[in-house]
């Protein structure tokens, strides 16, 4: 009976080893990339790593296409330079989580890399600033607290005004603007980072008028006396909508201002304005 049983699971089982059980890698590619679409670009970049399966749908066109912006095409073409045709998606995807420049180096536009929504900063340079060519009230200052290398530090002006325009297909959703600054002018000494503040003066008798307009209608304004001193701080203009049925280049025009020739101003440094979508505006 003994012998019998063994011969049986001998021929049956082969030793009486079981049957070898599924793997990751007995998965189909096209399961593997339908279940990547509904994940986060992280998340599909760590499970590619898994085998040449999660690898292989890691690289699919619709995968990717899913986390591009709506005006990716716009982007590829104006920002990178390229066809879309040209690239592959993922390809697409990570270049434009890079900060590329556009415009003569004055503006650059990326994507959150988790998200894939559009954040957009417009350096000083591509502002209209009262009195940025004289050395009297303006210097220029290199910084590597910019992401352009550069920035405006105010020594002192009667009248304080800033402006600029900015035309960009966004995709829809909710988005702020917001003006970098910061009351104080940075050094390093000894391998540390210090802010003179000494110069800082007047920015707490009047507030600072922040203004946006839209192409098609929108406005907002706010008022705020600029308080953050020694650190870099994003004082909110106002926020507007992109709808999704509006496919067209959006214009805004964005200010800040104090203009009040009672007293002066300066010690403030200038760096850029940030556009991004409004949930961003906490971190």
């Amino acid at each position: 009976m003994g012998a019998g049983s063994s011969s049986f699971l001998e021929s049956e089982g082969g030793s009486g080893s079981s049957p070898s059980r599924p793997s990751l890698d007995d998965v189909p590619e096209s399961c593997v990339s339908s279940i990547f679409m509904y994940l986060d670009p992280p998340e599909i970049c760590r499970l590619a790593k898994l085998n040449k399966t999660f690898h292989g749908a890691s690289l699919a066109d619709f995968v990717w296409e899913t986390k591009l912006p709506s005006n990716y095409k716009f982007l590829v073409e104006k920002v990178l330079g390229q066809s879309p045709e040209s690239l592959s998606k993922k390809e697409i995807y990570a270049r434009l989580c890079r900060p590329n420049c556009f415009d003569n180096g004055n503006k650059q536009v990326w994507l959150d890399k988790s998200s894939g929504k559009i954040c957009v900063a417009v350096s000083y340079k591509a502002l209209r600033i009262t009195g940025i060519d004289d050395r009297r009230y303006w210097n220029h200052i290199s910084s590597e607290e910019s992401r352009f290398n550069t920035i405006a530090y105010l020594q002192q002006i009667w009248w304080f005004e800033v402006g600029g325009e900015l035309e960009f297909e966004f995709p829809a959703g909710t988005y702020s603007l917001l003006f970098r600054l910061q009351l104080g002018k940075t050094s390093k000494k000894l391998g540390r980072r210090t802010c003179n503040v000494d110069r800082v003066h007047g920015w707490d008798i009047k507030p600072v008028r922040f203004q946006l307009s839209t192409s098609n209608g929108q406005q907002a304004s706010s008022e705020c006396y600029l308080h953050q001193q020694g650190n870099w701080g994003h004082y909110h203009a106002g926020d507007f909508v992109v709808d999704s049925t509006n496919t067209a280049p959006l214009k805004l025009r964005f200010s800040m201002m104090q203009i009040d020739c009672t007293h002066t101003k300066g010690g403030v440094c200038l760096d850029s304005v940030l556009i991004c979508p409004s949930e961003f505006r906490e971190s």
